[in-house]
């Protein structure tokens, strides 16, 4: 069994979960196969090298559609710190391809930043729109940046969602004292961080990712494939490189 595991804060809950939760300790190792960011895990799902982990929306939307995704998300009803966008020369996130094609969406231009980087950068005072921010003022819904979807064993990761979602994590001193240290914000705002962001998946999440897909589409973003539309861009720049030689 192989979970993908994004290296950001935000699922510092679901770790904490995962290590409480009665499962063999070789279980627990295996499950977090895969350790990456978000972009790079999409496609480690996509070509089935994991089974399961918390996939970015975008490219969860085809497990959605085939009942392989499950109700706990990484998800924020207003700011989420997190996700922001830098008043610099545009420049997408290589790390996340929701946060790219959201922003692309709610028309802002600059610098694409995510994850810790990004409150990191938030956290030292840098000039920014937070995306999740913008996303609940045009829409007055919740954002999902993510969802936990599976290829196999779903009665497992179903079962697992349905566990997390009705226990409330605490994370303990020694755990945010590391990530301070690892990341360098101060323990007491990654502490804030947190409650920006929430996981369970209701009624009004579904409808934020249905609005979200429904904008993909009118903005002729493409789903991510095997093949992602950037590295398809990048092709084509060097075919018409090589032609004018």
């Amino acid at each position: 069994m192989k979970f993908g595991k994004i290296q950001y804060l935000n699922l510092v809950p679901f770790d904490m979960f995962i290590k409480s939760y009665p499962l063999p300790t070789q279980f627990k190792q295996a499950l977090f196969f895969r350790r990456s960011y978000p972009s790079k895990l999409n496609q480690s799902f996509l070509f089935r090298r994991i089974d399961a982990g918390f996939i970015s929306s975008i490219a969860g939307y085809k497990s959605a559609l085939l009942h392989k995704a499950t109700m706990s998300g990484i998800i924020s009803k207003g700011a989420v710190w997190s996700v922001i966008v830098l008043p610099n020369d545009d420049k997408i996130d290589y790390q996340s391809q929701t946060s790219n094609a959201l922003c692309k969406i709610l028309g802002l231009k600059g610098e694409v930043l995510i994850g810790d980087r990004a409150l990191k950068a938030q956290y030292n005072g840098a000039k920014y729109i937070d995306m999740g921010e913008e996303w609940f003022k045009k829409h007055r819904l919740p954002f999902v940046f993510g969802r936990l979807c599976f290829n196999k064993y779903a009665n497992f990761y179903t079962h697992i969602s349905a566990r997390f979602n009705a226990k409330k994590t605490k994370i303990p001193f020694y755990i945010l004292s590391s990530h301070a240290k690892t990341t360098g914000i101060d323990m007491a705002y990654i502490k804030e961080y947190l409650t920006h962001i929430y996981y369970k998946i209701s009624h009004k999440e579904h409808s934020g990712l249905k609005r979200f897909y429904r904008a993909l589409r009118l903005e002729q973003i493409p789903f991510p494939h095997r093949i992602y539309p950037q590295d398809i861009t990048k092709n084509i720049t060097k075919k018409r490189d090589k032609s004018k030689k």
